[in-house]
């Protein structure tokens, strides 16, 4: 296939939506498909097959984005244009103008579009004061659907959840593909690393902003019976660093603030006795997700603008947002009876076996090369169930 990938934000980023399309690309040029890649990200000036477009200006709003560490393409006619035509599919990732742009360009060139729903309306009105505002995010959503979804072919849906709410609000089915962004190998491989000094490690990896709510965290430990015996590392990078480091003063030990690589997660993960996801608004938390596949028992807020919390196998692996208190005591409890501890580890050993990244990627690759099929079946009648078509439009892969 001959695939195009439009990317509002540079691939460099650290966050979530840089790391699925980063993924992709990689997959899909593994598998001997030809890729080309629209999007802001200056560091991929000159490889073959990417197209970089310059960033949006926020005007006025510029200091606060900067602060936020918000970066978004601007749309380039010319650019898209160039990368787009020929191609058998697009697939956009994010609802914004760059993609708002491609779809409609792609339309006219009669290609397929597919897109994938990787922004909550709360990371929008976040930034306005106003995430829990109904009314707003509903009218968020919706836009998405004007401006993009209800114009692709299929959409891409990390969990179930997102699609639900996405769907619920805009009150309209989307044509969806349920697959999980998947979790890197390297994630299950390894042993449990001993600590030297004998704390007993908590885990919280995300961006440092508001609605990941790592503050919670720290006002727990203050709380837990176990205070001088634990060790924080937020792992990660974002706005909030500096107020949590001052949240967290007090504390008998210094939490570790730090971005990590790859590797050095894995090795964190291995040598940590507990992972809490801290996050209000989250569409499937990877982060999460790595930890689990890293051998670590999670204790999830219980969010209903998360779908993070569908990753709990009991009452003990979820806690009450913005309830320190409830948080202290699920820390506790597994500090206290680390046979639990062992036993629900085991039960998410079975969890985590579906969720790898290859697994997820032969899926999006499937999804790409069935919207493919349906578009040609649509235009020239052709069969989308015929095994010699399939395995034309998946090309190398499937000689």
């Amino acid at each position: 296939m001959k695939v195009t990938i439009i990317c509002d934000i540079p691939l460099s980023r650290k966050n979530g939506t840089a790391v699925a399309a980063a993924n992709l690309i990689e997959s899909l040029k593994a598998k001997g498909h030809t890729v080309k890649v629209v999007c802001p990200d200056k560091s991929k000036m000159g490889q073959e097959g990417y197209y970089i477009t310059s960033t949006r200006s926020f005007g006025p709003f510029n200091k606060y984005v900067k602060k936020n560490d918000v970066v978004l393409a601007k749309a380039d006619d010319d650019l898209l244009y160039a990368a787009i035509d020929g191609a058998d599919i697009v697939h956009c990732m994010m609802p914004f103008v760059l993609s708002r742009r491609a779809v409609d360009i792609a339309r006219g060139l009669g290609i397929p579009v597919s897109a994938g729903f990787h922004c909550q309306a709360e990371n929008v009105t976040n930034h306005l004061g106003l995430m829990n505002s109904k009314a707003l995010n509903k009218a968020i959503y919706r836009r998405f659907f004007r401006v993009l979804y209800g114009k692709c072919d299929c959409v891409h849906y990390p969990t179930v959840f997102i699609k639900n709410e996405f769907e619920k609000s805009v009150k309209k089915s989307t044509h969806g593909y349920v697959i999980s962004n998947g979790v890197d190998e390297a994630f299950f491989q390894g042993e449990r690393k001993e600590r030297a000094d004998g704390k007993f490690v908590i885990l919280c990896t995300g961006r440092y902003s508001h609605e990941k709510d790592q503050g919670v965290l720290i006002d727990a430990v203050k709380k837990s019976a176990h205070e001088k015996d634990i060790q924080l590392i937020f792992a990660g990078a974002g706005p909030m660093e500096e107020s949590l480091k001052k949240r967290a003063e007090g504390l008998t030990n210094a939490p570790a603030f730090k971005f990590f690589t790859r590797e050095e997660l894995v090795d964190t993960i291995h040598s940590s006795d507990l992972y809490v996801h801290t996050a209000k608004v989250e569409i499937e938390a990877i982060s999460c997700l790595e930890a689990i596949c890293g051998g670590l028992v999670p204790v999830i807020a219980d969010s209903d603008k998360s779908a993070t919390r569908a990753f709990a196998m009991g009452s003990h692996n979820l806690f009450t947002p913005d309830d320190s208190d409830d948080l202290a005591a699920k820390i506790d409890y597994f500090i206290d009876n680390p046979y639990e501890k062992e036993k629900c580890a085991l039960l998410y050993k079975d969890f985590a076996a579906n969720l790898s990244k290859s697994r997820c990627m032969d899926a999006m690759e499937d999804m790409l090369a069935t919207t493919v099929l349906e578009n040609k079946r649509a235009v020239y009648g052709i069969p989308v169930t015929e095994s010699s078509q399939r395995a034309a439009v998946l090309g190398i892969r499937q000689q």
